[in-house]
């Protein structure tokens, strides 16, 4: 059904085989297209992106790309008083609360 195919990079240029399991998992996937990067050009992009490496344009490119540590902020529970981490800068206008806390503040509003 499927058979190895060569393919061109389109970043450097070089042969890559997409071999017949790639193009299996692709379709098993409802990938359309085929790849365009070899592996080593699709490695170092990832790496690239990773970093905050993209030249995009877009208004959250400040934020952490999928894949990437998000900063973490200690804060002191407002309810309970218990140390915790959250992934937000608190700004003191508004009460912070650990994970369990949290969760009861959100089934009480349910």
């Amino acid at each position: 059904m499927f058979t190895d195919q060569l393919l061109t990079c389109i970043d450097c240029g070089q042969e890559f085989t997409f071999t017949a399991g790639e193009q299996e998992f692709f379709s098993q996937k409802g990938f359309q297209n085929k790849p365009s990067r070899c592996g080593d050009c699709r490695q170092a992009r990832k790496a690239s992106r990773g970093n905050g490496g993209s030249t995009s344009s877009n208004t959250m490119s400040d934020r952490p790309r999928y894949g990437a540590q998000r900063e973490m902020f200690k804060v002191t529970c407002s309810e309970c008083g218990n140390e915790a981490e959250v992934p937000f800068q608190p700004r003191g206008d508004k009460p912070v609360y650990c994970r369990d806390c949290f969760q009861k503040q959100r089934s009480y509003q349910r």
